[in-house]
């Protein structure tokens, strides 16, 4: 039999026991709400380097994704400075064509205002010319040695010469064959020298200014 020491000591122990117990049980109770309530929970090495190498290739991507857009702006922008460019030459190049054609239509114009005045000129000179030659034709032979008749001579080649330097010629009329774009047919005459249509007499000179017709030759035609 146990005295009543040894049970109040026994007693004791088993409550030291169970309080033991009942701590511990409330130390796992809180371990495991503190768990519950997001409490960060140890990971292993091989884990942590996996969430790593993710936040690795989602930031990677995010950069080429970034990349990416700014190289497609960057090539809308070339495109849009290109297509501006052409444009802009386009227009460069049509300006230059209608100024070389404005040119060339001036060009064009100052010639034939030159050549209209020019002929204009010509026109009122060849009277002159007829004169002298009719003066010269009707000098006798007895004073064609005279001073005076070999001065107008003289004259009459100058300004032959002159109107020769500056490209005007006789037309060619009496032996050829009529041509209505040179020669002005007046008459019809009968001719043993001749054939039909071939011009037998010149009866005012005709003449072209750089081989344009100023004045048709008046001419007298084999019937």
């Amino acid at each position: 039999m146990k005295t009543v020491a040894e049970k109040e000591l026994d007693n004791a122990m088993e409550n030291t026991e169970n309080e033991s117990l009942e701590k511990e049980d409330m130390q796992e109770e809180v371990t495991s709400e503190e768990a519950a309530a997001g409490e960060e929970i140890p990971v292993s090495g091989t884990e942590n380097q996996e969430t790593e190498e993710a936040a690795d290739s989602k930031e990677d991507f995010k950069a080429a994704k970034k990349e990416k857009k700014k190289k497609e702006k960057a090539d809308k922008k070339q495109d849009a400075l290109k297509t501006k460019i052409d444009e802009l030459e386009d227009r460069v190049k049509r300006q230059m064509a209608e100024f070389d054609n404005f040119r060339k239509r001036t060009e064009k114009e100052k010639s034939a205002m030159f050549e209209t005045g020019a002929k204009s000129v010509i026109e009122k000179i060849l009277p002159v010319v007829d004169n002298f030659e009719r003066g010269l034709a009707a000098v006798p032979e007895s004073e064609k040695g005279d001073a005076f008749v070999q001065g107008m001579e003289m004259i009459y080649k100058q300004i032959l010469t002159e109107l020769e330097s500056i490209d005007v010629k006789p037309i060619e009329a009496v032996g050829k064959e009529f041509d209505p774009e040179l020669h002005n047919a007046v008459m019809q005459v009968e001719s043993e020298e001749y054939e039909t249509g071939i011009v037998a007499q010149e009866l005012q000179k005709g003449y072209t200014y750089r081989g344009s017709v100023v004045r048709h030759s008046m001419v007298a035609v084999v019937s």
